[in-house]
């Protein structure tokens, strides 16, 4: 490693202005995944400004940073309006979606001690966050399927739960096709069980509410459902604060005590936690506080309209592209999108990059194909017929380059792969023969690096099992996530 010399702060900040450059835009409407976009310049400078001021506080002791607490609970209230809470609910902000639903399943299982080996039942649609929490906590996750219409099977998540079970989760709506699950008869048969039901309702938490005020036909799904002991919703999506900020609510304090954690057991202070972090800046929590407030109902009324209006015109407007179907009729602002014969999903989404667009491909799964997935933001509304004919022209220049095809003896050769039987250096070869790296495991100027059109590569990993396909991605994790040998980068 070369010598760290000290830079001045105008070059520092003018290499982080370049590195910056090859990141997708996180303003304009035209990044339709990762990122939320209110489209308000105001609430965005309200809400940098505010992580900034409490960039160095900590969330560690409420004691010591009472103001932040007071946001806290704020925030909880706000949100407690919002999801028809009791005057008994109590919350707590976290990191994100994934800590919230990692802090659910934490207090599922801890309180219920008597079961050696807890399970929860989840519609096969949740979150990969419920398969993370499962992985972590040794809670077993059993997927039940879902109907024709995406929504979790009621009677196959009833057949599933015994008493093993410590939680029954629904999707408000599922990340993958945008559609709410059938919350009331999920949350009834956990009750009847004595079981936990959390919602998950990180991303349409703060559009679904305003939904309903706006007359949109929005299925039950709040704490006004009996049964539904906790919901997560993230303030960093349509909350449009900045990342990363989550809540976590439960219907009373005494759902929420096995979260909390407390140690004596050293000759430090004595550690007590609400979350999985110990210290945590202060800024996220002030970002969401502030843009919140900025907002109110009134701005979250006018967002959720522009919203709901985009996704409205996008789902007509897919009458013009012959090609496209949508997979279901979206019950908030997220919309999925299958392909026919003539093209396929990943060639659109390169396309559609190749414009200015990100669209998100997900890959195919049991027997439906891959999908397009769009995470529509208020920022949307101004582009949405840009949007469109982006979607026109990416759609007919992948219908005339054809599918992609993968040769059928490779085609054969990956879904016969097992991932237990294959060494580092294995892996090593299947990352460049994939076109995950450049040749030789490097991309230019000695990183590793991504092919500019991933419809290839995409097509390769959707014919691996979904164990190969985690464990070529781990691999490729692994590799990017290496120091570089000279710091620190240029851009």
């Amino acid at each position: 490693m070369t010598d760290a010399s000290p830079a001045t702060a105008q070059e520092t900040l003018a290499a982080l202005h370049r590195m910056q450059q090859d990141d997708l835009p996180v303003h304009g409407g035209r990044t339709l995944a990762y990122v939320y976009d209110s489209g308000l310049a105001e609430v965005d400078r309200v809400g940098r400004e505010a992580v900034a001021a409490y960039a160095g506080s900590n969330g560690l002791d409420p004691a010591a940073f009472p103001s932040l607490l007071r946001m806290e609970n704020d925030l909880v209230g706000f949100a407690a309006r919002l999801l028809d809470a009791p005057g008994s609910v109590v919350g707590t902000v976290t990191s994100g979606g994934t800590e919230s639903v990692l802090l659910a399943v934490q207090a599922a299982r801890d309180a219920r001690p008597d079961v050696a080996r807890p399970t929860m039942v989840l519609p096969a649609t949740a979150h990969a966050a419920f398969h993370k929490a499962a992985h972590y906590f040794g809670v077993e996750a059993r997927l039940v399927a879902v109907g024709a219409d995406f929504r979790a099977d009621v009677a196959a998540t009833e057949a599933a739960v015994d008493d093993s079970t410590v939680l029954v989760v629904a999707s408000a709506p599922s990340y993958a096709h945008g559609v709410v699950d059938p919350v009331t008869e999920l949350a009834a048969l956990a009750a009847a069980r004595g079981v936990r039901c959390h919602v998950d309702a990180c991303i349409g938490g703060w559009v679904l509410p305003y939904a309903a005020r706006l007359g949109r036909t929005v299925r039950p799904w709040t704490f006004a459902v009996e049964g539904v002991t906790s919901i997560s919703v993230d303030l960093h999506k349509y909350g449009y604060a900045p990342k990363g900020t989550s809540l976590l609510l439960h219907r009373t304090p005494e759902l929420r005590r096995p979260q909390l954690f407390a140690s004596a057991a050293w000759p430090g202070y004595t550690m007590l936690n609400a979350t999985l972090q110990s210290t945590r800046s202060g800024g996220p929590t002030a970002g969401a506080w502030a843009v919140v407030r900025t907002l109110g109902d009134a701005g979250y009324e006018r967002l959720t309209a522009d919203v709901l209006e985009a996704v409205d015109r996008i789902v007509a407007g897919l009458a013009d592209v012959p090609a496209l179907r949508l997979v279901v009729a979206p019950d908030s602002t997220l919309v999925a999108l299958a392909t026919d014969g003539t093209c396929d999903a990943f060639t659109v989404c390169d396309e559609m990059a190749a414009r200015g667009w990100y669209v998100q491909p997900q890959m195919s799964y049991g027997e439906q194909p891959p999908t397009i997935h769009l995470s529509v933001s208020a920022a949307t509304l101004g582009s949405v017929e840009d949007l469109l004919a982006a979607l026109r022209d990416s759609v007919a220049a992948a219908v005339a380059a054809g599918p992609v095809v993968v040769d059928p003896g490779i085609a054969d050769y990956i879904r016969s792969l097992d991932p237990a039987t294959l060494s580092d250096a294995d892996f090593d070869g299947l990352l460049a023969a994939s076109g995950l790296v450049g040749e030789g495991g490097e991309g230019r100027d000695g990183e590793l690096a991504l092919p500019e059109r991933m419809a290839e590569v995409n097509a390769m990993l959707d014919l691996a099992s979904p164990a190969m396909r985690e464990a070529l991605l781990l691999t490729f994790l692994d590799r990017l996530s290496r120091p570089d040998p000279v710091w620190p980068s240029t851009g």
